[in-house]
C-alpha cells in the first residue's frame, strides 16, 4: 500500500490501483480477519474517482487557462507519450502536448503557453487528489482490519 502511495507521486507505479489490489489480497489471504466486503466496495469507488479525478483535472486546468478542445486533446495525448519519459516526461508532457496542438491550431504563443501551463497545474492537481485518495484507502482500510481483528 505505501508503494501505491509513492505511485500517486511517481510515475510509472499505479496508485490507487495498488493499494486496492493489496487490500483484495489481504482480504482473499485472511478472510475474516481483514476488511469487510462494505470497506473494499468503497475502495472500489475511490480508485475509480482518483483515475477519473486524475484525467478530469488535467482537461479542467487547461481549459481553465484558455485551452480550446485541440489543446485539451493535445494535453491528454502529451500526458500519455509522457509516460514513456519519466518524470520530466509526466510533467512536461501534458505543457508541450497543450502547446503544440494550440500552436498548430493558429493561436499565438502567449495563449497556447497558457493553455500548457493549464495542463500542467491541472495534472499536478490531480496528482494531490490521488495522494489523498491513497491516504484514505490506507486509513479506511487500516481502521476496518483493526476493528474486525479486535
Amino acid at each position: 500500500m505505501c508503494l501505491g502511495l509513492l505511485g500517486s507521486i511517481l510515475p510509472g507505479i499505479p496508485s490507487t490501483p495498488l493499494v486496492l489490489l493489496t487490500a483484495i489480497g489481504h482480504w482473499l489471504y485472511f478472510g475474516e480477519q481483514s476488511a469487510s466486503l462494505w470497506v473494499l466496495g468503497i475502495l472500489v469507488g475511490f480508485t475509480v474517482l482518483s483515475l477519473v479525478m486524475d484525467y478530469l483535472a488535467t482537461m479542467f486546468g487547461a481549459r481553465k487557462l484558455g485551452a480550446t478542445g485541440k489543446g485539451v486533446f493535445g494535453a491528454v495525448l502529451g500526458g500519455l507519450i509522457g509516460l514513456f519519459f519519466s518524470l520530466p516526461g509526466i510533467i512536461l508532457g501534458p505543457f508541450l502536448g497543450a502547446l503544440t496542438f494550440e500552436l498548430v491550431g493558429g493561436r499565438n504563443l502567449k495563449e497556447a503557453s497558457r493553455a500548457g501551463l493549464g495542463a500542467m497545474l491541472g495534472l499536478l492537481g490531480g496528482a494531490v487528489g490521488k495522494f489523498f485518495c491513497c491516504i484514505a484507502m490506507i486509513g479506511l482500510f487500516t481502521i476496518s482490519v483493526i476493528w474486525r481483528s479486535a
